[in-house]
């Protein structure tokens, strides 16, 4: 990805968050209806500036104030933590061991740095088309089994801006679980475990677990060049064919006795190269802060935005609105456009025709309809509610 160039990024970030950033669907989101007094009030956010300034414990009682603070501080990065049990802004104040953190979605990340033992195509912070395949495979077997397996609803899953996805589950229940339900739920989803110096880092046995048995039935490998035979077959699927021939000619796959391969050789491989990999502790932990959805990637200038479940397969990092494209698109309106529009109306509305004008607009579009499906749910629970006290 082309990088950003430095320099422009502080003016860059001032139109953003002036004119472009969608504080009315963001503040919708993190108030949830308003439901639970203070829910938003409590929240903890942190900004990083400029020269790597680090601010946490940020809070604000409205959207009027988030946005004032953010146009000011104009940061380089937002983070999203928990709500606590006092505003965070005033957790000095509290008596010791009193600040608490007491709710947040279940979050998740999944970094491509952590692929990097099986993919050949990039290393470290650099992806490619061919790679970002294993995103969205992902993407695909968390959601279905965050879906299936638990029954949670209310699922955002964002671009990180540059090599990597976050999702966010939102649905109530799930933003009042422990730390210890929170540790169960990713310890079900993970299966890839071991560092650089294990090399073998999926191991099955006989009863296996039912989400590696829903994952193998539909598998969607892409291997790379794993033994020098491979040289001469040009795609993964051609290679894939010849290492299972290979491993059932040396009768590999039958040999129970054999420590290094086993019975299941075969689907480890695939397990192995494609499972998705999470950060557990990311998951586990209540008050762990986590990028902000529409935060922009200091490096490469992309805003990350939301992933439209319905099109994962289409979606690609490389066209990504970055700050500068979207801020160009605003330079492209023309002066006879501004001038006609009314000096009276508000600055949301002026906001919300700037964003539609430019390519983040269909990224908000995939994040009002989250919030659509969040709002129906909660107006259907406080239904079921009311009809339950009128039957008392």
């Amino acid at each position: 990805m082309e990088a950003l160039d430095p320099a422009e990024l502080p003016e860059l970030l001032k139109i953003y968050y002036r004119r472009l950033f969608p504080y009315a669907q963001y503040y919708r989101w993190l108030n949830y209806g308003g439901v639970i007094k203070n829910y938003f009030q409590h929240r903890e956010f942190s900004f990083t500036l400029k020269d790597d300034i680090y601010i946490r414990y940020q809070s604000f009682n409205n959207q009027s104030d988030l946005e004032k603070e953010m146009q000011k501080m104009n940061p380089y990065k937002i983070d999203i933590g928990a709500v606590y049990s006092h505003r965070p802004n005033q957790h000095n104040t509290v008596k010791l061991g009193a600040f608490q953190a007491q709710e947040k979605e279940l979050v998740f990340d999944i970094d491509m740095t952590d692929y990097d033992d099986v993919r050949r195509c990039c290393s470290s912070a650099d992806i490619c088309c061919k790679c970002w395949t294993l995103m969205t495979m992902a993407i695909r077997i968390i959601d279905r089994a965050l879906k299936e397996d638990f029954g949670f609803k209310h699922r955002l899953w964002v671009y990180s801006g540059r090599r990597g996805v976050h999702c966010w589950v939102c649905d109530e229940s799930v933003r009042k679980l422990s730390s210890a339900v929170r540790s169960g739920i990713v310890e079900y989803l993970s299966l890839v475990k071991g560092g650089q110096d294990i090399k073998k880092k999926v191991h099955l046995s006989e009863k296996i677990h039912p989400f590696v048995s829903m994952f193998l039935n539909d598998p969607s490998p892409i291997y790379d060049d794993l033994q020098q035979i491979f040289q001469r077959h040009n795609s993964s699927l051609q290679r894939w064919e010849h290492l299972k021939e290979y491993l059932k000619k040396a009768k590999y796959l039958n040999d129970s006795k054999n420590d290094k391969c086993g019975p299941w050789l075969e689907w480890e491989i695939m397990l192995q190269y494609c499972f998705p990999r999470l950060d557990i502790n990311v998951s586990k932990g209540i008050n762990h802060l986590l990028k902000s959805p529409f935060s922009v990637h200091p490096k490469t200038g992309r805003i990350s935005v939301p992933i439209d479940l319905q099109k994962v397969d289409q979606f690609d990092p490389f066209t990504v609105p970055t700050v500068s494209s979207i801020c160009r698109e605003l330079d492209a309106i023309s002066s006879n456009e501004e001038e006609k529009e009314s000096k009276a109306e508000s600055n949301i509305k002026h906001r919300t025709r700037d964003y539609k004008k430019t390519n983040l607009g269909r990224y908000i579009n995939v994040f009002e309809q989250f919030l659509e499906n969040l709002d129906k749910s909660r107006k259907g629970e406080l239904l079921k509610k009311s009809d339950l006290q009128k039957d008392f």
